[in-house]
């Protein structure tokens, strides 16, 4: 799923290259850590968080195959 949150903020961002993912897994959980450039955040969470919490509903659809949580976090 790190794949996914990865080509989607490289489709909005200006610095494609500055894309990070991280993904961190425990026992109940993922959790999708995604840093862009500073001046990209904007354009990542968009207005009112409308863009951030599109990226969360499309990999929590993606994600209904494994019984975890997953948590996208913007760095």
């Amino acid at each position: 799923m790190g794949y996914l949150v990865e080509l989607i903020a490289k489709a909005l961002v200006d610095h494609p290259d500055q894309v990070q993912v991280n993904e961190v897994e425990n026992s109940s959980s993922i959790i999708i850590e995604l840093r862009v450039a500073p001046e990209d955040m904007g354009k990542v969470i968009g207005k009112q968080g409308r863009i951030a919490k599109a990226i969360r509903t499309v990999i929590k659809a993606a994600a209904t195959k494994e019984s975890k949580k997953v948590i996208v976090e913007i760095l």
